[in-house]
């Protein structure tokens, strides 16, 4: 894994948001923000003068104050975030305009640029209560998705595998016999699966988790669970239904992301890259409050590696 970053960088000015560049297929940024670490109310006003007036009906109709400003968050971190890969000066966090596909996955909507030319980018967004991620890459698609470490779930583990998951990735889950090993396990599982299924665009009900099995092939025998040496490994998507037009021509990134969440990270391999060698995706990880400060976080113990 190769990480390259530029260090922290504070700034006061919503005119001042650095630029960011990011020219390759095999490289992939993410950008968090933990959202109990915002606590300006003013600076909660500047984002949401970057909303489109269709956003701020959605955020301020929630009644949860914590859902309302989470929702302000996720929006303003996707709209500072393109922003940052834009070189041309007219493009602002406020200028951005979103569509859906045909699955409801949003995309940036560049039909209006009729002057200049936009960066081919790519987009996807995952949050939980405690933290908002975006992970962005160009001319290449990215799925994203951040999980608790300490998720608790409404029904044993086993039987909420068997009901999702594939026959391969159940018989590794029950396997485990420590049940807190076999939660991470499963968490770390699901957090993969969601960012592939993210990355295709799809969406869980056009491509249900059943219908593929995510596998870990490592330079050390052993299944997905328990293995803590992932250094040699590579993450493989196996289809059982070839009319979802599913494949593998994936690669993940598996991360344990500011000690409290399992983020992963699908991008779509580079087709002109043969043989069985993987080239590893180039992440940077940044630490962020838009318009307040960003942090290069990469190689620090924010950001654990697990595979990929």
């Amino acid at each position: 894994m190769k990480l390259q970053c530029l260090g922290k960088q504070l700034f006061n000015s919503s005119a001042n948001l650095p630029r960011i560049q990011l020219s390759s297929p095999m490289e992939a940024h993410l950008w968090y923000i933990i959202p109990s670490e915002v606590q300006s109310q003013s600076l909660l006003n500047q984002y949401a003068e970057i909303l489109s007036p269709c956003e701020k009906e959605i955020v301020f109709e929630m009644r949860d104050e914590e859902l309302r400003k989470r929702a302000l968050l996720a929006r303003a971190l996707v709209r500072t975030t393109i922003a940052r890969y834009q070189i041309n000066s007219h493009v602002s966090p406020r200028s951005l305009k979103f569509i859906k596909n045909v699955h409801g996955k949003p995309e940036v909507d560049w039909q209006h640029c009729e002057q200049w030319r936009p960066l081919p980018l790519h987009f996807n967004i995952s949050h939980t209560s405690s933290l908002i991620a975006c992970g962005v890459t160009v001319d290449s698609p990215i799925g994203i998705d951040v999980e608790k470490k300490n998720r608790r779930l409404k029904h044993n583990v086993m039987s909420f595998a068997q009901r999702y998951f594939s026959k391969h990735e159940v018989q590794v889950l029950s396997a485990i016999s420590d049940p807190q090993l076999q939660l991470q396990e499963f968490i770390k599982l699901w957090t993969l699966k969601e960012a592939y299924v993210k990355a295709l665009g799809r969406g869980f009900s056009d491509a249900p988790f059943k219908t593929f099995t995510i596998r870990i092939r490592s330079a050390t025998k052993g299944s997905f669970a328990g293995n803590s040496n992932f250094e040699a490994s590579e993450i493989v998507v196996d289809s059982f239904d070839d009319s979802m037009d599913l494949t593998s021509d994936w690669k993940f990134v598996l991360m344990d992301l500011a000690g409290s969440h399992y983020a992963a990270i699908c991008t779509k391999k580079d087709s002109s890259i043969q043989g069985i060698q993987i080239t590893p995706t180039k992440l940077t990880v940044w630490k962020t409050i838009p318009f307040v400060h960003d942090e290069c976080v990469s190689g620090t113990a924010a950001v654990v590696i697990i595979s990929g």
